[in-house]
């Protein structure tokens, strides 16, 4: 059989050249089309339901948030498991599709089943998607490098113009931010002072919550000209908080100042995030969506940001704080380098031990058409290229070269043999 073969190939030389030239086309188009990334994504196929309700215990957020999710997500078609979490003022429902599954049709049903679930809450309470990204999603960190600013003004600045810029890059699926503390203002109520105007603290938080906002007006026309009026009611300083009416007390208004001081704080933190044990810093974490090309995103983020640094107040840069494309690069350089040190070394064995420089070209062509034909496979099977399949293409680079060195070697010898015999019978004639 493996005569026939033989035969049929050495007969039909132009299309075993085209085929082969084929693969090797279509095995560079594999190369540039397969996500590349540096760790592969071992994670499970799942949509992250995320449930908030402040000032809850693990025990209320279980009852009344967590157990009706569960049950109701129960029965959507392909899923795998569900596991819920619940913790103080916050309740995570993990749903675990089958592998196979598109993320993006599991997102879909998961939020066609949450619209019936929320009429099971508590009013006021909504249940919202996680990103959609892997476990190992977070390809790139970043913080502000900003000493002439306080952690309150970089915090607003990623919050409301970084972020915003960088989530416009295709492949990311989410910037959550770190470090800082979100600027508050903050009332201290004097609870003598409650008591004695009658006020309670409920009463205290709704006016608040009542005056910070705008009121809608209407158009009417005077004197053949149309106005507007509408009333802006935004909270913009201190004083505007301190001047709000709260009640009135023997016909005079009582006003936040008069049961209390307020003044502009940060919100409660639960950690901080620390650069190299030299100070608190302010950055994001970059999420990238699934099954993108973690290279390709990588690079676009950092022209994005060569962008937004342009519009950061006077001082401020960007620091990187943790980058996987040097991963990548340094899996790529692994497998070029040794790709190329191969091809190298089997050039100068072959012509060393055969004197035949053909017989070394054989060999280095089949070289790069195998590594080709790797990543077609890797497409076919959608495994990115990462440090695990790359690892095991160089590896498999050395099996290619002792095949054909050995095969090269073999058809060396019988040529030799049947050249011999032909001189032979030729002189005996």
């Amino acid at each position: 059989m493996v005569e026939k073969l033989i035969g049929l190939a050495l007969r039909n030389r132009l299309v075993v050249l085209l085929i082969a030239g084929g693969l090797f086309a279509y095995g560079v188009y594999s190369i540039k089309k397969n996500p590349i990334d540096a760790i592969p994504d071992l994670s499970e196929n799942q949509v992250i339901v995320f449930t908030e309700w402040m000032g809850r215990s693990p025990q209320v957020m279980e009852g009344q948030v967590t157990y009706p999710l569960v049950s109701n997500l129960q029965g959507i078609q392909k899923i795998r498991n569900i596991r819920g979490t619940s913790m103080f003022g916050m309740s995570f429902v993990y749903v675990i599709f089958e592998d196979n599954v598109d993320i993006y049709w599991a997102r879909t049903r998961v939020l066609e089943r949450l619209n019936y679930a929320q009429r099971l809450l508590p009013q006021g309470i909504t249940p919202t998607l996680g990103p959609d990204g892997t476990g190992v999603g977070h390809i790139f960190w970043y913080h502000l490098d900003a000493p002439k600013m306080d952690l309150g003004e970089q915090r607003a600045l990623q919050d409301w113009y970084v972020k915003f810029a960088l989530q416009t890059v295709p492949g990311v699926a989410e910037v959550a931010s770190f470090g800082g503390f979100e600027k508050q203002y903050q009332l201290i109520v004097d609870p003598v002072k409650l008591q004695y105007y009658n006020i309670s603290l409920m009463d205290v938080m709704n006016k608040v919550k009542a005056n910070n906002n705008d009121v809608g007006g209407r158009k009417f026309e005077m004197a053949d000209m149309a106005y507007i009026i509408r009333g802006l009611g935004y909270i913009k300083n201190k004083e505007d908080v301190e001047n709000i009416a709260l009640t009135n007390y023997n016909g005079i208004p009582v006003r936040v100042k008069d049961i209390g001081s307020v003044q502009m704080g940060g919100d409660l933190r639960l950690g901080i995030f620390d650069m190299d044990g030299k100070g608190e810093v302010v950055g994001g974490i970059v999420v990238m969506r699934y099954g993108e090309n973690a290279n390709k995103v990588i690079e676009a983020i950092k022209l994005k940001m060569k962008e937004v640094e342009k519009g950061l107040p006077e001082g401020v840069t960007f620091k990187t704080s943790y980058d996987r494309s040097t991963l990548i690069q340094e899996a790529i350089e692994s497998v070029k380098g040794t790709l190329t040190e191969e091809m190298i070394a089997v050039s100068i064995v072959v012509l060393l031990f055969l004197f035949h420089w053909r017989s070394a070209v054989i060999i280095l062509i089949q070289l790069p058409i195998s590594v080709a034909a790797g990543f077609i496979f890797l497409e076919m099977f959608g495994i990115s290229s990462n440090i695990m399949s790359l690892t095991g293409i160089a590896l498999a680079i050395g099996v290619v070269v002792d095949d054909g060195i050995v095969m090269v070697e073999n058809a060396y010898r019988h040529i030799s043999v049947a050249q011999s015999e032909k001189i032979s019978s030729t002189n005996k004639s």
